[in-house]
């Protein structure tokens, strides 16, 4: 009996031991199970990423186990591998789409959380017009695809102000847009970089006409090029330079002169800040192909002409480009003429005899009959001179008798 009740007495504490450690666990327990958060569909809450795994991000949500964002449910866009998006330690904000507890699935989706943020901001971004920047996701037909948070569609003339035949080269890169067209019940949003630029060229273009005066020479690029001049940009403002202002001399194309790319130098000729037109010349940039002419020519020289136009009075002819100089009809042959067409005609080079240099007004006269006349004298003295060393006993009148008739 003794031995029992001592048995006894030892197995109540040991069992009492075992049941305050079934209660401590029994707490731990409940405790635990006080911390899981409560989810229902639709809930948007935060979670860290703990997996990324068979295209799949595992997110800790609080839940009594991890949820999963499949790769269609983490970005507006496509993605190939979920490390674009997001890595294993990143914090999340997700919507739950489902709960199974009996399965142990907990879908959830970062893209409609992004998207209702989104739309929000862009509504903002619509109503305000305000500049903001995009990388380029991909380039598709007809434009520019971007990830806003949605879809989002840069159409290929919204891209820049001016036309671009291939965008491959722009996956990748940053544009500063604004939204132009916004419709959530049809899921479109429309953007614009072309906007931004264009408000910024007016910016501009108002600031460099307000600080041009007539006058002011400047540098330029040639931007391109028309039949009837050139366009110069000039601090991101483009001038034309009319095909009559591209050089001193007489210009049938603009592409005789510059080609696109060049820097030139040019002249404000006239700034219309109301119209935005802004006139430059070239050619006025230049020094005037009449400066030091009497340096170049002097009364005496013999040279060599173009015949550009014919006159009743004369034949002008183009000494070099933008200089001309005046053969009166009575200088033109050793002959009386009646008009100039009876012995010289457009295009045809001509040796003149430089009479008179008048730089101060722009004013050369010229001979054809006397360089004719000194040529013929030359001749005259070259033969004299072989005559002399020969010995020969035929006289100048003879050999050159009929030549100086029309000189006496």
């Amino acid at each position: 009996m003794i031995n029992t009740a001592f048995q006894v007495f030892r197995l109540v504490p040991a069992a009492g031991s075992l049941f305050q450690e079934q209660e401590v666990f029994f707490m731990e327990e409940m405790r635990e199970m006080t911390d899981l958060v409560t989810l229902h569909k639709g809930d948007i809450v935060k979670g860290r990423v703990t997996k990324i795994e068979d295209g799949q991000v595992f997110v800790d949500v609080g839940y009594k186990f991890d949820g999963v964002i499949p790769i269609g449910e983490l970005a507006a866009l496509r993605v190939e591998n979920p490390s674009e998006v997001v890595q294993v330690g990143d914090e999340v904000e997700v919507r739950v789409q489902r709960i199974n507890d009996e399965e142990g699935k907990l879908v959830l989706s970062k893209k409609a959380v992004d998207a209702e943020k989104a739309w929000e901001r862009l509504q903002g971004l619509f109503e305000s017009q305000e500049p903001f920047e995009v990388k380029v996701a991909d380039v598709v037909k007809g434009g520019l695809v971007a990830d806003v948070g949605v879809r989002a569609f840069i159409p290929a003339s919204l891209v820049e102000r001016h036309f671009v035949e291939d965008f491959s080269g722009y996956k990748g890169r940053t544009l500063r847009v604004k939204v132009v067209e916004l419709d959530r019940s049809d899921n479109k949003v429309i953007l614009s970089q072309k906007a931004v630029l264009e408000e910024e060229y007016q910016k501009k273009k108002e600031e460099v006409l307000r600080s041009l005066q007539p006058g002011d020479v400047i540098t330029g690029t040639v931007q391109r090029l028309t039949s009837f001049g050139a366009f110069v940009d000039v601090g991101g403002v483009d001038g034309l330079v009319h095909i009559s202002e591209l050089a001193w001399h007489r210009v049938e194309h603009p592409s005789e002169v510059v080609k696109e790319g060049d820097e030139v130098r040019v002249k404000v000729l006239k700034v219309d800040p109301e119209r935005e037109r802004l006139s430059l010349s070239i050619k006025e940039a230049t020094p005037g192909p009449w400066e030091g002419v009497s340096e170049r020519y002097h009364p005496g020289d013999i040279v060599k002409g173009i015949v550009r136009r014919l006159v009743s009075f004369g034949a002008f002819v183009e000494l070099e480009p933008g200089v001309e100089g005046l053969v009166h009809i009575s200088q033109i042959a050793n002959r009386r003429i009646g008009t100039p067409q009876e012995v010289l005609e457009p295009g045809q080079e001509v040796r003149v005899k430089i009479l008179d240099v008048n730089e101060a007004e722009q004013r050369i006269s010229l001979s054809i009959r006397e360089a004719e006349g000194e040529r013929n004298r030359r001749e005259v003295d070259r033969y004299t001179e072989r005559q002399t060393s020969s010995g020969s006993g035929v006289t100048l009148g003879e050999m050159f008798g009929d030549l100086f008739k029309n000189h006496r």
